[in-house]
């Protein structure tokens, strides 16, 4: 799995996120709710920085991109930023009475090509796209200036309705990028995501992670599978708890965790961003607190002093899973609860006057920032 040795003549450097910057906005019933920077960089740069974990990040955005963010984009005059709209209404749910959610692609920034990554070697890489902006040619390239690789399936298997945009998804196989899973360390999707690919034949050639939500994640190896504990949590936004899983997972592996143990860092900072609207906020002393028990537990495990990942449950996981859910209460008892959620009916005319904050990034508006019309199906958003 390492290809690069390391070496002082030749300097690698730790993350490299690929993937675009986007507008996010949210509607319930027809009504805007919010809007937010979104794209999966944004969540994992915010965890690594939050972790002090250093990283590149290249995104590409329109000149009507409207954030300020830690690490700037490539700006594209003649595109647009990328808009998602994620529609929650009250006809759309799940068979367990929970509602979910249709996400429609509005507008799509450029690809990302492999001349914008930019010289050197890297650790890890991490190809995050969301509109369909990394292209087999750009993985490809970061297969061979990264040691790992992760990949989020959402980057290869999204394609876009012609008419409204509406998210689907095609087969693994068909996606054009099978033929380099050999090459990839870590394959992530969701347990939607995972039913569009043969997770038994394709974990035999790279790693697969599939996360399930309240129900946790599965880590499935050639050689095995083994299933990692969820941390509780109450759903506002379902938006980025993928991403933010991704975020804490490859922190822990940076930080030379066992892989069960990584991914129980994953599922810890996905549930914490599911409890908030847009890019999450993290609370000062809960990331330290998760900082001191990274550490512990890498004390505790001597450390893995070689580039072999470890799949199976260390000792002690069970005790770290325990620390890290008393951080967790510390950062629900931070959260601010929102007025409104995606299950109650939109506010009345007059009722929108004060709308309520959640965090840095998200703002509440009467009027979204881009500017093409919603479209439909069938009179169906």
């Amino acid at each position: 799995m390492v290809r690069h040795q390391k070496d002082p003549q030749n300097s690698i450097h730790s993350v490299l996120i690929v993937g675009n910057y986007c507008h996010d906005v949210l509607l319930q019933n027809g009504t805007v709710l919010a809007e937010s920077l979104g794209g999966a960089a944004s969540f994992i740069s915010k965890v690594l920085n939050g972790l002090s974990i250093s990283c590149n990040l290249v995104s590409k955005v329109g000149r009507d991109f409207k954030y300020e963010t830690s690490y700037a984009p490539i700006v594209i005059t003649s595109s647009k930023t990328t808009v998602f709209h994620a529609y929650f209404d009250d006809s759309i749910s799940d068979p367990n009475g929970h509602q979910d959610r249709v996400l429609k692609r509005v507008s799509a920034c450029e690809p990302i090509r492999p001349s914008d990554l930019p010289d050197g070697l890297f650790d890890y890489g991490m190809a995050v796209g969301v509109g369909g902006e990394i292209l087999p040619e750009t993985l490809e390239k970061m297969l061979e200036i990264c040691n790992v690789v992760f990949v989020d399936i959402q980057s290869i298997i999204r394609v876009f309705d012609s008419v409204d945009g509406t998210v689907k998804l095609v087969p693994l196989k068909d996606s054009g990028f099978y033929h380099l899973l050999p090459k990839v360390g870590f394959l992530k999707a969701s347990s939607e995501e995972a039913s569009f690919m043969d997770v038994e034949d394709v974990r035999k050639l790279c790693c697969v992670v599939v996360t399930t939500g309240k129900e946790g994640c599965e880590v499935n190896w050639r050689d095995g599978k083994v299933k990692i504990l969820p941390f509780s949590a109450t759903q506002v936004d379902p938006t980025g708890a993928g991403d933010s899983f991704l975020g804490g997972f490859v922190t822990g592996l940076f930080q030379g965790l066992a892989v069960p143990d990584a991914a129980l860092l994953g599922n810890f900072f996905g549930s914490i961003t599911v409890a908030q609207i847009g890019l999450p906020k993290f609370d000062s002393r809960v990331l330290q607190r998760v900082k001191d028990e990274v550490q512990r537990r890498k004390i505790s495990c001597c450390e893995r002093r070689d580039d072999v990942l470890k799949f199976i449950k260390p000792a002690g996981h069970e005790q770290f899973y325990a620390s890290l859910c008393a951080a967790k209460l510390v950062s629900d008892c931070n959260i601010r609860v929102p007025q409104w959620d995606v299950q109650s009916s939109p506010a009345k005319t007059g009722e929108q006057d004060i709308l309520p904050q959640y965090s840095d990034q998200p703002k509440l508006l009467l009027n979204p920032v881009y500017e093409e019309p919603i479209k439909t199906v069938q009179g169906k958003p």
